[in-house]
């Protein structure tokens, strides 16, 4: 799904994106619903980026990734930890590209997105290049992924994130190599075994 966002654009940056677990739902310009393999997964775009909630059997899963006023944590490189019920891995990277290079990766990614069953994104008003993507999957095994691209024009960077989420004691995390490397790379299509998508080799 694409829409175009209905608040004024502002001059942000990639180093002013902050990560966080567990907030509560913050306001948000645009909502996307999914049911994956029994679990409600929310796709939220925000006025400074996105969070996605994850809930399956009681347990729930918050992640935001924004530029958070008084936050002082930056976005990490990568993190792995416990959350409730959940084994959570996050991994995040940013690509800087000159200007021919920076539009075909924002249609690239706009036309993607916004044609899959899973995906949310949004531009912002005042940039054709300035947008949000989220594009979330069921990998099967009880594990639960997303990716995000947060596009930044006027300094040519996009903030790519990964993360994946399963319930504790399944086997099968991302290992600490593919968790720096996916964000940055475009691997080969990834199964969506429950859900009956496939993610293209784009991502």
């Amino acid at each position: 799904m694409l829409t175009t966002l209905k608040t004024d654009y502002t001059d942000t940056c990639a180093a002013d994106l902050a990560w966080a677990l567990g907030r509560e739902p913050l306001p948000a310009l645009a909502v996307l619903d999914l049911e994956l393999a029994g679990a409600k997964l929310q796709l939220r775009l925000l006025g400074a980026s996105h969070q996605v909630l994850l809930d399956e059997d009681g347990g729930c899963c918050s992640e935001t990734v924004a530029c958070i006023p008084g936050s002082r944590t930056p976005l990490p490189l990568g993190v792995a930890k416990q959350v409730g019920d959940w084994d959570y891995e996050f991994a995040a990277r940013v690509e800087t590209l000159g200007e021919a290079a920076f539009a075909g990766r924002a249609q690239e990614l706009l036309a993607l997105v916004a044609d899959h069953p899973n995906g949310l994104a949004g531009t912002f008003p005042g940039s054709p290049h300035a947008f949000t993507a989220l594009l979330a999957q069921y990998e099967g095994g009880g594990r639960f992924s997303w990716r995000t691209w947060h596009a930044y024009p006027q300094e040519g960077q996009l903030v790519v994130t990964r993360t994946r989420v399963l319930t504790r004691g399944r086997a099968g995390g991302l290992s600490a190599a593919d968790a720096l490397a996916v964000p940055g790379s475009r691997p080969g299509p990834v199964s969506g075994a429950a859900s009956g998508v496939r993610v293209p080799a784009v991502l």
